[in-house]
């Protein structure tokens, strides 16, 4: 299945807020909580509370971002 070119922004910004959610959610509960035995559990729900708030964001901020990239590189 191939996805017209028009969604690639809503795309990136559907994927790079996943996996960014999905490690710092980890990293950040091991951190406070350590792995324990309801820890994918608690993951998991980490993970979908929080990509509801980093999808939007990123699709609204990466435009900016690179924007800003574009006039400071060369």
């Amino acid at each position: 299945m191939r996805i017209p070119t028009r969604y690639s922004p809503l795309l990136f910004s559907a994927l790079l807020s996943a996996i960014m959610v999905f490690f710092v959610s980890g990293f950040v509960l091991a951190m406070s909580e350590g792995i324990h035995s309801g820890f994918v559990k608690q993951w998991i729900t980490s993970c979908m509370t929080t990509w509801p708030i980093a999808f939007p964001t990123v699709a609204i901020v990466a435009p900016w971002v690179r924007r800003i990239v574009g006039r400071l590189t060369v």
